[in-house]
């Protein structure tokens, strides 16, 4: 399974397939989308209209330090690709709003044809360099987090020897880990969050040392 790096979206209604997309606010990524997704930037982008809520590409132009008319066109894609849509209610003349059309993204290489899987690899790709740019931004952050978060937070490496079946087993164990606190706090839907509670970043990076 391949998510994009974004925030949390509510457990799946099938509490004993945590993997498994929520139809209420997850997107199921065809062949279309993932050759849209497929880029780096547009993942990052759609992930910041996910997070913050819609925008502009005047907005995501400045704070993603691209050019506007780069910013447009990705956005262009995203929509064509069904993943953004115009916000109507916000728009001008001069400036186009655009919103996010689902909460997060799902694809599982499992289920592709044998025909898409070099699209598949190309979005688990992209993933994988937004994951990285993420990482290096936060580098600058790191020395800045208060105590109690820096102490409840891991930076680790594990090597291990795996088979892949053993893989897939280990991620469905930490994926229905992470399932069951998406109950808590402001990641359920219509709660409001706990007292002390923040935005929290969880990535899964396990992969074969070939």
């Amino acid at each position: 399974m391949t998510t994009d790096p974004e925030p949390s979206a509510p457990p799946t209604a099938d509490a004993g397939a945590p993997l498994g997309p929520d139809p209420d606010h997850d997107v199921t990524l065809d062949a279309a989308a993932l050759r849209v997704l497929a880029h780096p930037v547009r993942l990052v982008m759609l992930n910041t209209l996910r997070e913050h809520g819609p925008s502009t590409a005047r907005r995501l132009a400045k704070e993603l330090d691209l050019d506007s008319g780069a910013a447009s066109y990705h956005l262009r894609r995203l929509a064509a690709g069904g993943l953004i849509e115009e916000d109507e209610e916000r728009g001008t003349r001069r400036d186009r709003w655009w919103r996010a059309r689902h909460q997060r993204s799902y694809h599982d290489p499992a289920t592709v044809a044998p025909d898409e899987r070099q699209g598949s690899r190309a979005y688990a790709n992209a993933v994988v360099l937004a994951y990285g740019d993420q990482l290096r931004r936060l580098a600058a952050d790191v020395p800045l987090f208060p105590d109690d978060w820096f102490e409840a937070s891991i930076f680790s490496d594990y090597s291990l020897s795996l088979t892949p079946g053993e893989l897939e087993e280990m991620k469905r164990e930490l994926v229905g880990v992470i399932a069951k606190y998406r109950t808590c706090g402001a990641s359920s839907e219509g709660a409001e969050p706990a007292e002390g509670a923040a935005r929290v970043s969880v990535q899964l990076q396990m992969f074969p040392r070939l």
